[in-house]
This record gives C-alpha cells, sequence and structure tokens, in this order.
C-alpha cells in the first residue's frame, strides 16, 4: 500500500473510530443506533489495524537488472562489458547485476568487465 493510501486509511479511522461517541450524546441511543455507533467505532479499529498491519508498497524501485548475459570479447583496445558501464556522475538509478556471462580482452588498451564499470 502506498503511503499517501496509508495516511488516508488511519486519518478515516480514527475519524469513524472518535466520531462514534457523538452518536451516542446526540439523543437517548434507542438499539438502533446503539448497533450503528458500535459497528461504525468497530469498522474504525479495523480499518486503522489493517492500515498499521500493511508492509511497505513492494513495487520495485526505478533503476534496471542486467542478468544472464553472454560472451564479450574486446580486441585491439576496445572495450567488452556484460554487465552495465555508465559514468558515475549519471546519477543515483538502483542498478543490480546478477548472473552476467565471460567478458575477455585481448590485446594492449583492451578492457573487459561483468559487473558494474563506473567509467
Amino acid at each position: 500500500m502506498s503511503r499517501s493510501r496509508k495516511i488516508t486509511v488511519i486519518v478515516v479511522a480514527v475519524v469513524l473510530t472518535a466520531s462514534t461517541p457523538f452518536f451516542w450524546l446526540l439523543r437517548n441511543p434507542d438499539t438502533g443506533q446503539l448497533v450503528a455507533a458500535s459497528v461504525q467505532g468497530a469498522t474504525g479499529i479495523a480499518a486503522l489495524v489493517w492500515a498499521l498491519m500493511q508492509s511497505p508498497t513492494s513495487n520495485p524501485q526505478p533503476g534496471f537488472v542486467v542478468a544472464d548475459t553472454g560472451r564479450a570479447k574486446a580486441t585491439g583496445g576496445g572495450r567488452a562489458s556484460t554487465g552495465v558501464r555508465r559514468p558515475q556522475e549519471a546519477g543515483n538509478v538502483p542498478i543490480r547485476v546478477k548472473r552476467t556471462g565471460d567478458a575477455t580482452s585481448d590485446g594492449p588498451g583492451s578492457s573487459a568487465s561483468t559487473g558494474i564499470d563506473f567509467s
């Protein structure tokens, strides 16, 4: 449940629960009013407990995942990467790299990376 929805449910639950005694104070409660106020109070408490017990939202964070990549080979000064290559200045985006392939380099100036290359 998103944070804004959780706050909304909590506020509504508190208002429902807190307004229950007002129904009893308006007049002498007859059976119908007493039952309605009891249901209203119980609903407010149940909604409050439910909202407080909800785990944080499980939506994945923005970013990207690199998984199960193939092989990469660099020769003659080239660069090979089976993971992620990006400059450090690119921002704070979450990156996950798992089960990358083999990266090999051959020759002067060549480089290979299988994870995250911040260059």
